[in-house]
């Protein structure tokens, strides 16, 4: 018998293509395989920060803030979350692990901190399914109104069918998603430009008319400049759930091939992406929608997005089917994706022997099957559209998981001023690692300062005067709690202590850089990708 551990071998297994010349983790014993490509790490990276709130959620901060609040607040978040992947990437290109947020959480901070991270990502995931299936549901019901339960089932039997295969397959689904968003929201940037320029067909040029009536800056709850404070505070809160999943490139980075390699190269393009999607999107969409334009908030699926408020307005047919049809596929892209991750934040806390030992079981394609399984059960509170109505629970759901995606990115940055200073301690130039993020650690203290901000911040309202709404004040704070209660409980209950920064192990797990361009992938669509992208 093997005297190896489970997690031992695990932990073997995240041994890089680098280094030992192989395209999976292990020899192929049922174990995690090192399947996703290039131009997939290419996309994930885009299609986590492309999704469901960019083309329809934004309406709702627009019409709450005002056009210049919308973009401001989202140029800001931008800056936080381009400081969280900076660290993200430095950390994932050196240690790429399953599950690696949760993984790199037990080893720089607390056994503790790391099993509330894994559980709470994964509660996180599993829960945006049915959100983002509901949200489905709500836009494919612009079509037709045949019982949310058929369009439910289907959706998650594709899904499940993507993740059970191989990993290689959940890789080529989200390059064809991410492709279809990305070029949707370059499309509506170049028909934003057009429409507001007077080159749509009432030949109308907007300009900057809706900044100047009703105005750049609304007020929300206060009057006069605390109030437009608060409007602006407030683009913050919604930019979580639209922001919600960039992490995606690292949750892969244990099937990736040559990590050493393609994680930098994503990371590095982040900027451009945030700049380009939000920055650029929200922007368009503040001069081509008045922000009193009532569908903003009280029109239903698709008629909420502002995109389409703006299409209709200019006159242009047809062209709403196709964004309903694009938003469709973009949410389902972010169910497939959050199946994924959540599958292997649960096969993280596995491997550290934090979740039952049977979920490390995996297929011969390296697929952990019972981790999709388990996670894929959640999909199933989705069905509660049937009664609740699907925009009623995608609302639930999507507030519900903004918490967690704050709680995850502020761990991200916690845990990297531990890894830097386990380098210094330690003697390793940060001029040898794969990836050296700039201006640290000012960047990663900047993102804990932000989300730590965001969090504690994110339910003021139900605070002021004549506004206490219980459901908004659990659903806007129960995520911290939760986190706590996980961190203290697994602490208490096995004692585990803070890991001094000279016992921090930075090299279980470790790659090189060795250039080894003959691996590279010279497809047609590995060639146009990185091209264009």
């Amino acid at each position: 018998m093997d005297s190896k551990t489970a997690t031992e071998k695990d932990l073997e297994a995240t041994v890089s293509s680098d280094q030992v010349g192989e395209s999976h983790i292990s020899d192929q014993n049922g174990q995690l395989q090192r399947s996703l490509k290039e131009r997939h790490i290419q996309f994930i990276a885009l299609g986590g920060t492309i999704g469901t709130g960019l083309f329809l959620g934004i309406g709702s901060a627009l019409a709450t803030s005002g056009p210049l609040s919308l973009w401001l607040g989202y140029c800001f978040t931008s800056v936080a979350i381009w400081c969280m992947m900076q660290c993200l990437g430095e950390m994932a290109s050196l240690l790429p692990l399953p599950g690696m947020v949760a993984q790199l959480g037990s080893r720089f901070v607390d056994p503790a901190f790391g099993f509330a991270i894994g559980w709470n990502q994964w509660y996180n995931s599993a829960i945006a399914i049915s959100a983002e299936t509901s949200a489905a549901v709500v836009l494919i019901q612009f079509w037709t109104d045949i019982n949310p339960a058929a369009w439910i089932t289907v959706i998650l039997v594709i899904l499940i069918i993507l993740n059970v295969i191989t990993v290689g397959v959940y890789g080529e689904a989200e390059f064809l998603f991410a492709m279809i968003k990305i070029l949707t929201i370059i499309g509506l940037l170049i028909m934003a430009l057009c429409i507001d320029l007077g080159g749509g067909p009432s030949h109308d040029r907007l300009g900057f008319r809706y900044w100047k009536t009703p105005g750049p800056m609304n007020e929300y709850i206060a009057d006069g400049s605390t109030g437009r404070f608060l409007g602006l505070f407030n683009t913050l809160i919604n930019a979580a759930f639209a922001f919600g999943g960039v992490e995606q490139v690292a949750v892969a980075a244990g099937e990736t091939k040559s990590p050493a390699r393609n994680i930098p190269k994503a990371i590095r393009r982040v900027f451009w992406r945030l700049l380009i999607f939000y920055c650029l999107g929200s922007f368009a969409v503040g001069l081509l929608v008045p922000s009193d334009n009532t569908n903003l908030l009280n029109g239903s699926g698709i008629a909420q997005s502002p995109w389409v408020i703006a299409i209709r307005t200019a006159g242009i047919p047809v062209l709403p089917h196709i964004i309903n049809a694009v938003l469709v596929t973009s949410a389902s892209s972010a169910a497939n994706a959050n199946l994924y991750t959540g599958s292997r934040y649960l096969y993280a806390l596995a491997v550290q022997g934090q979740a039952p030992r049977f979920l490390l079981q995996c297929t011969k394609r390296g697929v952990p099957i019972y981790c999709v399984g388990v996670t894929a059960s959640i999909g199933l509170l989705a069905y509660m559209s049937v009664s609740s109505g699907s925009a009623n629970v995608f609302k639930w759901f999507s507030s519900l998981v903004s918490i967690a995606y704050l709680l995850t990115w502020f761990s991200i940055c916690f845990a990297y001023t531990r890894f830097r200073r386990a380098l210094l301690l330690q003697n390793i130039d940060r001029d040898t690692l794969p990836f050296k993020s700039p201006f640290q650690p000012y960047l990663a203290w900047g993102g804990v300062a932000f989300f730590a901000m965001v969090l504690i911040f994110n339910g003021f309202a139900v605070f002021t005067h004549g506004n206490w709404d219980t459901r908004n004040f659990v659903s806007a704070y129960i995520g911290i709690p939760l986190f706590v209660s996980l961190y203290l409980g697994w602490k208490l209950a096995n004692k585990t202590k803070t890991v001094s920064i000279e016992d921090i192990d930075l090299w279980t797990g470790r790659v090189e850089v060795i250039e080894q361009d003959h691996t590279a992938e010279r497809g047609i669509l590995q060639k146009v990708a990185s091209k264009l992208f």
